[in-house]
């Protein structure tokens, strides 16, 4: 799935995916600026890691190791890689360049659910795979994700598998062009839990 179906957000206007011209990048750079601005608000930082990869840096061979490419779901298009449990709805979704380095990763709970389960537990739903570099996590609570980054640049209601949605929205650019730019953090209206993570390396 193309990260074109963010444009849903009626609040947001977001720029397509920029490929990266070659594999070799830059050190990632992780920042925190100011421990608290003039209003006390938590410190804004950025995030370089979603699932265990750096997106604008790793590539899918790497993802394929870590995740497993034997429980690779099917997908036409090349550019796409997807890990999907159909049992509990959950999935690593990953975008791709030309030169197969992944320029955004996505965790979601949002995943159709066939109820295709199994006693034996797909090695991609380990726990360490479902968690950011600073340590959000699916099921975390609006008031964490703050805690770790700050207030969002925008933030507004969405929309997504028939489910009302909060959508918070992180820009990364202040920390520099050789680090991933954008993070969008999905929360169920109803309980203000995380239910989907998107860290991308070039805007969105």
């Amino acid at each position: 799935m193309k990260l074109g179906w963010m444009k849903f957000w009626l609040f947001a206007s977001l720029a397509p995916i920029i490929s990266v011209p070659s594999i070799a990048a830059p050190p990632v750079r992780s920042a925190i600026v100011s421990a608290q601005d003039t209003q006390g608000s938590p410190a804004r930082a950025n995030e370089t890691l979603l699932a265990g990869l750096r997106p604008g840096r790793d590539t899918v061979a790497m993802a394929e190791k870590r995740f497993k490419s034997k429980k690779l779901a099917d997908s036409k298009d090349s550019g796409n890689k997807e890990w999907r449990d159909d049992c509990s709805g959950r999935a690593i979704r990953l975008e791709l360049n030309a030169q197969a380095v992944i320029q955004s990763i996505t965790i979601t709970s949002l995943a159709a659910k066939e109820g295709a389960c199994s006693s034996q537990r797909p090695d991609f739903l380990d726990a360490k795979n479902w968690v950011t570099g600073r340590g959000l996590r699916l099921g975390d609570s609006q008031d964490r994700v703050v805690s770790f980054y700050g207030e969002p640049n925008s933030n507004g209601p969405a929309s997504k598998s028939g489910q009302d949605l909060d959508l918070m929205y992180y820009q990364f650019d202040w920390a520099g062009s050789d680090v991933p730019q954008v993070m969008e953090i999905l929360c169920a209206r109803d309980s203000g839990r995380v239910v989907e993570i998107t860290l991308a390396f070039p805007s969105l």
